[in-house]
This record gives structure tokens, sequence and C-alpha cells, in this order.
């Protein structure tokens, strides 16, 4: 199954949340109120064990925006890694490189950090970087591409993202568009309130 295309306020709405996957648009009049649920209903169902396991993955899979194929080799590398299994899974999602676009505040979303890397725009340390899921290591220095085009479309989304905090695990320098990974994020650097326990429980089973 491909990525999902359709209306992002309804993945949204379905979790009963915002999962930053339009920016501010999705505060917008437009876009019906986040404590109702999609299909008209006006009262969210009561969810059994299995099903607040599934929506709590679900949450997950689309805050980052990957595919289920993904999702899995994300935790299978997880559960072989030493440690809690949930908060590796989770802090392997944090380092991907479009987060870290979007942490830093060079993109409004996620989707549009993704389009960026894959177009060529970005350098990982002095060589460019087309995948948007590369992991990023304590030290790197990313920086965007001298190219003009690069580096107005980058200039236009942090005046538009202005006023979002960028995490202390990085240091970002808008002037010049280069930025460096200090340390690795902890747990509490994950901003998604999620309870990474009750996916392990359900792709352990």
């Amino acid at each position: 199954m491909g990525r999902y295309t359709g209306p992002k306020c309804k993945l949204a709405r379905r979790i009963g949340m915002n999962l930053e996957l339009k920016g501010k648009r999705l505060e917008a009049e437009k876009c019906r109120g986040l404590d109702i649920p999609p299909g008209g209903r006006f009262r969210r169902s009561k969810l059994s064990a299995y099903g607040e396991q599934l929506l709590e993955k679900q949450k997950l899979k689309w805050f980052y925006g990957v595919m289920e194929a993904q999702f899995r080799r994300y935790f299978h590398e997880a559960a072989k890694s030493k440690g809690s299994t949930g908060e590796a899974l989770l802090l392997f999602f944090e380092r991907r490189l479009d987060n870290v676009l979007f942490k830093l505040g060079w993109t409004l979303t996620r989707a549009q950090a993704r389009q960026l890397i894959v177009h060529g725009h970005v350098n990982v340390g002095d060589r460019r970087c087309t995948i948007p899921s590369c992991r990023v290591s304590a030290g790197d220095v990313i920086r965007i591409r001298p190219a003009e085009k690069s580096q107005k479309y980058v200039r236009a989304r942090i005046e538009e993202s202005r006023g979002r905090m960028v995490p202390a695990w990085l240091s970002g320098d808008n002037e010049n568009l280069t930025a460096r990974v200090v340390n690795l994020p902890t747990r509490e650097d994950v901003s998604l309130p999620v309870n990474e326990q009750l996916i392990v429980e359900l792709l352990s089973k």
C-alpha cells in the first residue's frame, strides 16, 4: 500500500489531535474540529485493548509520515537494540533527517522536508543526501545547498514558521542555513504524546 494522499485533517481527526501534518493550515476554520471524528459521528466509540494499541501505532506512523513496511523495519531494529524497545523506536524516528529539518523550522511540515531532501537541496557533512530516512548522529553538520532556489525556498519557510522552538539537541544558524546535531535526542525530546509500550505489545504478538 502506498503513502496516504487523502485529506490530512481526516487523519488528525481520527486520532483527535494535531499531528503537524499541515502546519498552521490545520487550524484554519475550513478544517473541522479535532474533537469530531471522521464519518460524521459526534461521539467516539470506546476502543478495545487491540484498538488502543493500533491507534497508538497509527498515531506514530502518521506523525512521522512513514509507511507500514518501513515502520516494521524500525521496530525489528529497535527490538535488537539495548535498552527499551519502545524508546529506541521513538528515537529512531526522531533522528530522521526529514524530522530534523522540520524541528529546525526550515520546513512547515515533514512532508515538505522529505520533498526538499529528495530533490537534492540538503547536505549532511560534505555530501548531498537524498534519503529522508537518513539517521543523523551527534556532530553531524546539515546545510542547505548554496543554489539560489534552495536558499530562497528555505528562507521563506523559516519566515512562515517563525516562533517555533528548536530542541536543545539541535543548533541551527538560520542566517547561513546550517545546523549541527549537538547530541542525540532523548525520550523527553519526542513531542508526540504516545504510549510506546502499547505499540511494542501490538507488534510483539
